[in-house]
């Protein structure tokens, strides 16, 4: 390692990122689950951090790989990143690359191996920094015994991880056994409570994925946005050659001189591209000004995909035909990441606009990749881009379920060529101040520096582990009849339920599509529930970024036979099929007239005759729902129950229509509560698990959990030690 400087004047650095291959050149992004986002961010860090004039020293510990199936350069003992900077790998473990999950038992070596390295040097580092759980772990020992502030970056969390893992349909014993997540967890509850600082990407991180654990320090974290890469996204050039994915774009398109409307994502329902085409179909004074292009992964045969991407590709395909758009939407089949920002600097060049509709985004780092490219942006309200618009003033926020704000924020940028120079212009400088390595490595010392100076830190609570890894009951509840009608109860309701959220989570089960729950809960003010069971139970979604659970929709499309179910029922005098927006993959949505209509038990005979294996649900007497036999809003429960492993005694249920139903039943603790629907729960038996509320709503459900005791079991201990070993 070389010092910049003499007379050690200036800080000394340590970051610790034990997993991954990293190396000063040629990074290896991708190559693996372990080689991604953080190996980027702790090489771009440690060497903007070196270029601070009160930064002396920033060495970079890794674990040192000695193996022929990966480059010699992870061998080396140390390499240089540029002045200033190094990385130091040290000895852990057996000689070969292994993956994150397989390193805990070694841990204690490197941390080890790792303390002597730091000895052998000629000071001792003023602050330690850690990235993702494994170094948090090192870093806590290290911290503790130099003595120096601990700093520390999740990058990403097991608890939200391991939802994801179960939406994967993952069963959770191999869970722990592939990723040993107990430890992880364990380890990062340890970090947190040992941590003078978390550096947190967003604020949406901060409340609604750190805030999953015990020794949450909201008052210990801070928010600063990881860097862009200014060499690599740039505005366009003089340079009028055009590249091959330009070429690749144009074929699809009758007239490619016009302005660009580029969307750039995954093709994930969550990215919500197909909101996107109905308000580009549904305009035509959109498609009079702009073409949309659409670059979403990467394909050769759309059936060859997994089940979500084949599913949005496929919609898109036949929204394209649906509002006879050939000619004004190109969907290129493939792009290498190099044409990335070549297609970023082709719609700047075109005047256009970059539009990120996505449902969630918990960041939103294309947001700005379009600002430093020149770009302006239309972007989801939801979560990180309400930061950067707000910092870069580059663009407009829409609600990413209006077709009609997205069409209107569009042409107002394509029609009004001031605001777009405008936007273009305050996002390049927005991004150069507030998102790149400089400014986020200044940011970095600005927010460490108290820390250093001895400052005298704020006083904290006393750190409480509850004796449960993971949450040990839950609370599931309808959304119209049970939350929306009385404000103030429901605020009451919010509060108890973000006040327990390490003990219970929180589920909503509606027969509302996935749009248009997100919308009533927006509206509402309702906060995303850990689990969302939408459409009557057939399909499920986890927070933070609404996984969408895999697993279910292959075990309810068991079978199903949709067309089989029309047929059956549209000649049926009294009833008609509601909106196209009404039906799902594995939902039937019909009106239904009592009056004319066959009784619900022989319009149940005849789908019994044809075979089907279909549940049936009437609500409010006008709606009739089909869904799979293995589908229902009841089984969808018992499904998440037994997935997250939480007994059926634990969970409170609570209802206000007959689709809510089977999901009272059995031996979940239940409540009804009043409404002018209950009636269709009067078949429910007056028993011990089932209480029948006096007050109508979310008080409704505040009455039955001080009936049943629920939250009892959330209590921790008091104890006058502070500390995570309390």
């Amino acid at each position: 390692m070389t010092d910049r400087t003499s007379g050690n004047k200036g800080l000394y650095v340590v970051l610790i990122s034990v997993h991954g291959l990293i190396r000063s050149h040629n990074l290896e992004l991708g190559r693996d689950a372990d080689t991604g986002g953080q190996i980027l961010y702790v090489v771009e860090l440690a060497r903007a951090l070196a270029q601070l004039p009160g930064v002396e020293r920033v060495d970079l510990l890794t674990r040192r790989v000695v193996d022929s199936q990966v480059s010699a350069d992870y061998a080396r003992q140390t390499e240089s990143l540029g002045d200033g900077a190094g990385i130091a790998r040290i000895d852990a473990g057996p000689d070969g690359y292994i993956r994150k999950e397989e390193l805990w038992d070694h841990l204690d070596t490197f941390a080890d191996n790792a303390l002597q390295y730091l000895k052998d040097q000629e000071r001792v580092p003023d602050v330690v920094h850690s990235h993702y759980a494994d170094a948090g772990y090192v870093g806590a020992r290290l911290a503790a015994v130099l003595g120096v502030p601990l700093v520390h970056t999740g990058h990403s969390l097991g608890r939200v991880k391991r939802r994801r893992l179960l939406a994967a349909g993952l069963k959770p014993a191999e869970i722990e056994r592939q990723y040993n997540m107990a430890r992880r967890i364990d380890a990062e509850e340890t970090v947190l409570g040992a941590a003078d600082l978390v550096i947190a990407s967003t604020n949406n991180e901060i409340d609604e994925q750190y805030a999953l654990y015990d020794y949450y320090q909201p008052e210990q974290m801070r928010v600063i946005p990881p860097g862009t890469n200014l060499e690599r996204f740039h505005p366009p050039d003089e340079d009028r050659r055009q590249p091959q994915i330009a070429t690749q774009i144009n074929r699809f398109l009758r007239k490619p001189e016009k302005p660009m409307i580029l969307a750039l994502s995954r093709p994930d329902e969550r990215k919500n591209i197909t909101t996107l085409i109905k308000a580009y179909g549904e305009s035509k004074e959109l498609q009079a000004a702009a073409n949309l292009v659409i670059v979403a992964g990467n394909r050769e045969d759309i059936r060859e995909l997994d089940g979500g991407a084949q599913n949005v590709l496929t919609d898109i395909l036949l929204l394209v035909d649906q509002y006879d758009l050939y000619g004004k939407v190109a969907y290129p089949k493939r792009h290498s990441s190099d044409e990335v920002p070549v297609i970023y600097r082709l719609a700047a060049a075109s005047r256009g606009v970059f539009v990120n509709p996505a449902l969630t985004e918990p960041f939103g780092l294309t947001l700005l990749e379009a600002a430093a490219s020149g770009l302006p942006v239309v972007a989801t309200e939801d979560g990180g881009p309400q930061d950067i618009l707000a910092t870069c003033n580059n663009g407009l926020l829409i609600d990413p379920l209006d077709k009609n704000a997205i069409a209107k924020a569009l042409l107002k940028l394509l029609s009004n060529a001031a605001f777009w120079q405008s936007c273009s212009t305050e996002g390049l400088k927005g991004v150069h101040e507030h998102y790149s390595w400089s400014a986020h490595a200044r940011r970095y010392l600005k927010t460490i520096t108290p820390l250093l100076e001895g400052i005298e830190p704020l006083p904290r609570a006393p750190l409480i582990r509850r004796p449960m890894l993971y949450h040990d009951r839950a609370l599931f509840t309808d959304l119209d009849q049970n939350l929306l009608g009385d404000p103030d109860s429901l605020a009451d309701f919010i509060t108890v339920v973000r006040e327990n959220r390490q003990c219970i989570s929180f589920g909503i089960a509606t027969g509302r599509c996935l749009e248009s729950a997100l919308s009533i809960m927006k509206r509402f003010g309702i906060p995303m529930p850990d689990v969302l069971i939408t459409s009557v139970g057939t399909e499920i979604f986890y927070a933070p970024q609404l996984t969408a659970d895999r697993a279910w929709s292959r075990h309810i499309d068991h079978d199903w036979n949709p067309e089989t179910v029309r047929r059956t029922l549209t000649e049926l005098p009294g009833i008609r099929l509601q909106p196209k927006s009404e039906q799902s993959r594995f939902k039937i949505s019909f009106y239904i007239d009592p009056r004319k209509a066959p009784a619900l038990d022989e319009i149940n005979s005849l789908l019994h005759q044809a075979e089907l294996s279909v549940n049936t649900f009437m609500s409010f007497g006008q709606f009739l729902d089909i869904v799979p036999g293995r589908a229902s809003k009841g089984l969808a429960l018992r499904y998440f129950a037994s997935l997250w492993g939480i007994p059926l005694e634990h969970i409170l249920a609570a209802g206000g229509s007959g689709t809510d139903e089977d999901m009272m039943r059995g031996n979940t603790l239940a409540v009804v509560v009043s409404n002018r629907h209950e009636e269709e729960l009067d078949r429910l038996p007056d028993a011990q698990r089932i209480y029948f509320a006096t007050r109508p709503y979310a008080a409704g459900i505040m009455e039955a959990i001080a009936h049943y005791d629920f939250l009892r079991a959330c209590q921790v201990p008091v104890t006058d030690e502070a500390g995570p070993d309390a």
